[in-house]
């Protein structure tokens, strides 16, 4: 199975609401949702949380299914 399939199986289950296929997510973008959490290179904890719940949010808001088609036109 390629990645790309990979992670749309990965981001379908999170859209079901699916705790650990969302733990996964952010786990995967962990390394680039720190690096933005930094203020003058001090990691802000709030910060990061708040980086963290758009990411959750935004998984709701991907257009999966436009993706697709768009793939395949």
């Amino acid at each position: 199975m390629k990645n790309e399939e990979q992670f749309e199986k990965l981001l379908s289950q999170a859209r079901l609401a699916d705790k650990n296929a969302m733990a996964q997510i952010v786990e995967m973008y962990r390394p680039l949702l720190t690096s933005h959490a930094k203020v003058r290179g001090i990691f802000q904890e709030d910060l990061y949380q708040e980086l963290v719940y758009t990411t959750l949010k935004c998984i709701f808001k991907f257009p999966l299914e436009k993706t697709k088609k768009e793939l395949t036109e």
